[in-house]
């Protein structure tokens, strides 16, 4: 049944780029929150993703057996969000805000809206490519329903 293998892939992937828009449009609306629940800075979050039931003994045997389906993969999986620790915080001179410090610095999230912008403008290309390849492979699932007619 390669033709659900290959709807459940574009499935996956369109489930991991939805959680990752949603991300980086918590990230978007974070832009100025100088302080969370836990009195810090917000940080940028970023999504890490992993095939989906990565076996790899299982893949090595099929493949000696000369099993095809071998070669096709299972999707796309959402491993861990992580919080981004390398970028550094900004820190803006403003002694009036009540977040600053005892030298008037404010601490700001180290959200770059360019970067963001440009990640979702990446994650919802990959969004369409999934749902593209989905209906193509509906669409040859219908053809060749057809062939019996």
């Amino acid at each position: 049944m390669a033709m659900f293998t290959s709807l459940n892939i574009s499935a996956t992937g369109m489930t991991a780029q939805q959680l990752r828009m949603d991300i980086l449009s918590q990230n978007m609306a974070n832009v100025g929150s100088t302080r969370t629940n836990d009195g810090t800075p917000y940080r940028r979050k970023n999504v890490v993703f992993e095939e989906k039931d990565a076996n790899p003994f299982s893949k090595i045997l099929n493949a000696k057996t000369g099993n095809l389906n071998s070669y096709i993969g299972n999707g796309v999986k959402v491993t861990k969000i992580i919080e981004d620790t390398k970028t550094p915080m900004t820190t803006v001179y403003d002694p009036s805000h009540p977040d600053a410090d005892e030298n008037g610095y404010v601490t700001y999230p180290n959200v770059n809206p360019i970067t963001e912008m440009t990640d979702l403008i990446d994650a919802s290309r990959a969004y369409e490519a999934n749902v593209t390849a989905f209906n193509a492979a509906k669409a040859m699932a219908l053809k060749a329903l057809e062939i019996g007619k």
